[in-house]
């Protein structure tokens, strides 16, 4: 009987020590914005602008890189509403010396960077069958080399420092292969490596790598995608897909989510209850998804024998879509900077 006390005194010990060093380790994990130099790749719109706003009203400076000088231009505009510490850079992230000039004018207007969200990204929806090898070298540029290259270029500082934050937005698809999506998927999943084993090879030098991998986001980014094959179908079947209540989730909401674990230095989120469903169950029964999805990938448009061009969002409207089955979408378009 004894004994049996003793090793319950033993085990409560050392549940307690372990609550304690956990608490310890969450608070030396937390990380306060205010005063910090945020970099956001892709910062322009979506959910990168989003990001870019939630960041600074927690008192972080801000600066956003984008390729499209009107839209870059825009959102600048709409940040300053909330801080006049904000610095709109006119960059290609998927260029090394790109990358590398962009860090060097954050350095000079704001100090060196904290904090280092990698969000640029670029979509190509179609049948495999009309996918070329351009397609795969854009995803592979855009989701990888750049995230490396500024990641590579603001790394040296942090280590220097020994403390810096990296988040890499990554997604669904660079979890599981999505029939349509495949070049996409393919840069994405280059980037969850990246990112998987970045975080393990910093933590020694204090820098927390977060992966985020969401699922369907309601940000208006449709009409900016691009879709090949039969494209108004395709535009149909993912803009609908990405407007709905139940699969998708609030831009605002997951910029939020994004922002905190940020702070907290957590190794992995996946956003939206489905992702999380859909990953578990992949892990678990990976035949079973592979043949799902095999089944989706006959359900989605054919190619009907179309070329490989492809057309963007805005250029593939239907009867299908916009309509009522898109309005969440549609609706925060011009707020997250879509639009003019």
């Amino acid at each position: 009987m004894k004994t049996r006390r003793g090793n319950l005194k033993i085990l409560f010990g050392l549940g307690v020590a372990a609550g304690v060093t956990a608490a310890r380790l969450c608070s030396a994990r937390s990380y306060d914005f205010r005063g910090r130099t945020v970099f956001i790749t892709g910062g322009s719109r979506g959910l990168g602008l989003l990001m870019a706003r939630e960041f600074a009203l927690r008192g972080a400076k801000v600066a956003i890189a984008a390729r499209d000088t009107q839209t870059l231009a825009r959102a600048e505009a709409e940040l300053r509403k909330v801080t006049d510490q904000v610095l709109a850079i006119d960059s290609d992230i998927t260029v090394r010396e790109d990358a590398e000039t962009a860090v060097d004018r954050i350095r000079q207007s704001f100090g060196p960077v904290d904090v280092l969200v990698n969000n640029a990204g670029t979509i190509s929806v179609g049948p495999f069958e009309v996918m070329t090898i351009d397609d795969y070298r854009d995803s592979i540029e855009t989701h990888f080399w750049g995230p490396y290259f500024a990641t590579m270029a603001v790394l040296p500082g942090m280590r220097r420092r020994r403390q810096g934050r990296i988040v890499n937005i990554s997604s669904i698809g660079g979890k599981i292969s999505v029939p349509h999506l495949l070049p996409y998927s393919v840069g994405k999943f280059a980037l969850t490596g990246f990112s998987e084993g970045l975080r393990a090879a910093l933590l020694k030098d204090h820098i927390f790598v977060t992966t985020v991998c969401p699922g369907l986001m309601r940000t208006g980014s449709p009409r900016n995608a691009f879709f090949k094959g039969d494209n108004e179908a395709e535009y149909a079947w993912f803009s609908v897909s990405d407007a709905m209540p139940v699969l998708s989730m609030s831009a605002e909401r997951a910029a939020r989510q994004i922002v905190n674990a940020c702070s907290r230095g957590d190794a992995e989120l996946i956003l939206t209850a489905p992702a999380k469903a859909a990953v578990r169950f992949a892990g678990v029964f990976p035949g079973i998804t592979s043949d799902l999805l095999a089944i989706a990938n006959e359900v989605l448009p054919s190619d009907r024998g179309a070329g490989t061009e492809a057309k963007a969002g805005k250029e593939s409207f239907s009867s299908a879509s916009p309509s009522w089955a898109t309005t969440l979408n549609e609706r925060v378009a011009k707020q997250n900077n879509q639009v003019a």
